[in-house]
């Protein structure tokens, strides 16, 4: 019987959760749900002076937004320190680790000399066999690097090797008895039985480091390892700020849809044929690392807002509508009743989602529906809201208040009854409605957005039209 599979998304809460991490946690999360395993989240939090809680929680709520749920955790490092402390001394009593007086002024002269010299700098083993400590000098602790090599096989990228020689003896401990990255993650994944580590391959060279440590400190195999490809911006060099929002949570306040930001985080180097929309239960099902491409992936913004734009207009206007109310608010539209009835608000919605890409988009457009008072796009306006128009305007006017069936195809008849009454073409007549209630040109169709706006708000704007115009 095979053994379960255990990962884990091990974030450093030194930041806010950013795009390349959220593709890690997915793709962890991904795997554990494919093939019935647990999904850990651990912190990685040693780093006390950039480490905060205020990072913690900030993770915590990028990976709930995303619906990333963990099975176990968060654990935090800065918990298990007693465990950390157990494993250097296991080492140091059976040969595997040393301490290490080198100060570092000598430690700086060798690495001066030896940049001088054109050669690379490696830690000499100057306290590898060292007998007595030196007084006055608190030692670090290194690792007693084995020679030979470390070979393992990626689940993406194959067949690895290393030449243990192109390691020193690193520093598993600072002097101040504070275990680093490479030390603890190890002890991490040992304690909580991790099976797959599957991570950005940033983390490369890290590898042959970990598994010495593994084989050093446990008496099991290392985890099996995935190295995810690199996440690029445009130019082809390292996602950063320069390319556009890098955190999660900017997404969200930018009105995307969490599922439009998994979806696209998954085609980040992973792929099923030709199919671009995949809900979650589809990359549960279709999720394998053979379908994971070596080569760096490029982020898109622009296909992120046409994918968001996609699941925006296939989502019900009744959670489009709760998940709208929040970027109301800012904007002074939830003031009135109609904002405050989920029912009209759906209707509302629905006659925006294939005009908007994003909850931003649709919050402005909104306006229209819920503002006391609108602006007037000048050109539209000085266009179709003319001396000309204040006849059509005011018979448009009274035929409305006279309606008593406002509904889509009331209101469709009375309009072609009026243009064909006027010898008007529909537009003739739609324009400067549109316009009058809506300040611009840009707007659902007449009749949705005429029924939307009810009678009572639909003949106060066109009064306020017909007076503007003198």
């Amino acid at each position: 019987m095979s053994e379960p599979i255990r990962v884990r998304f091990a974030p450093s809460p030194t930041g806010y959760l950013h795009i390349g991490g959220a593709r890690t946690a997915l793709f962890n999360w991904l795997y554990a749900r494919a093939t019935g395993g647990t999904f850990i989240l651990r912190i990685e939090d040693t780093d006390r002076d950039r480490s905060t809680d205020d990072y913690i929680q900030a993770i915590l709520e990028g990976m709930e937004w995303l619906g990333l749920t963990h099975d176990e955790g968060p654990y935090r490092q800065t918990d298990r320190m007693d465990s950390y402390r157990r494993h250097l001394d296991r080492m140091l009593s059976e040969g595997k680790a040393y301490y290490c007086y080198c100060t570092k002024e000598e430690l700086e002269e060798k690495r001066s000399l030896a940049a001088a010299s054109k050669q690379e700098y490696g830690y000499d083993g100057t306290c590898r066999d060292r007998k007595n400590p030196r007084e006055g000098i608190t030692p670090v602790i290194r690792f007693r690097m084995p020679p030979g090599l470390t070979v393992f096989e990626d689940l993406i990228r194959g067949h690895i090797r290393f030449e243990n020689s192109q390691f020193d003896d690193f520093i598993i401990a600072r002097a101040d008895g504070t275990p680093v990255y490479n030390f603890v993650v190890v002890v991490d994944d040992l304690d909580m039985g991790i099976t797959h580590i599957i991570r950005g391959d940033d983390h490369i060279n890290n590898t042959p480091k970990q598994i010495q440590l593994y084989r050093a400190l446990g008496d099991r195999e290392p985890p099996k390892f995935a190295h995810l490809p690199m996440i690029l911006g445009s130019d082809k060099t390292r996602l950063s700020k320069r390319h556009g929002a890098t955190s999660v949570m900017a997404y969200k306040e930018m009105g995307y849809l969490p599922e439009a930001l998994n979806n696209y985080l998954v085609r980040l180097g992973w792929s099923h044929g030709d199919q671009e929309v995949f809900s979650m239960k589809e990359m549960i099902e279709k999720f394998s690392f053979e379908n994971i491409g070596k080569a760096a992936a490029v982020f898109n913004p622009e296909k992120l807002l046409w994918l968001n734009g996609h699941y925006i207009r296939n989502t019900d206007p009744a959670k489009l509508a709760e998940l709208l109310f929040p970027f109301l608010e800012p904007r002074g539209l939830t003031a009135g009743e109609q904002a405050r009835n989920p029912a009209w608000l759906a209707k509302a919605v629905a006659t925006l989602k294939e005009r908007s890409q994003t909850l931003v988009e649709m919050a402005d457009q909104m306006r229209y529906y819920l503002a006391d008072e609108i602006d007037f796009d000048e050109k539209s306006a000085s266009k179709f809201l003319t001396p000309d128009s204040v006849p059509v305007l005011s018979l448009l006017r009274e035929r409305l208040a006279g309606l008593e069936n406002f509904s889509h195809d009331g209101l469709e008849s009375l309009f072609k009854a009026l243009c064909e009454e006027k010898g008007l073409k529909l537009k003739n007549l739609a324009q400067p409605a549109r316009v009058a209630l809506t300040g611009g040109t840009a707007s659902p169709g007449i009749y949705e957005l005429i029924e939307v706006m009810g009678k009572t708000m639909t003949l106060n704007r066109l009064d306020k039209a017909i007076t503007r115009l003198g």
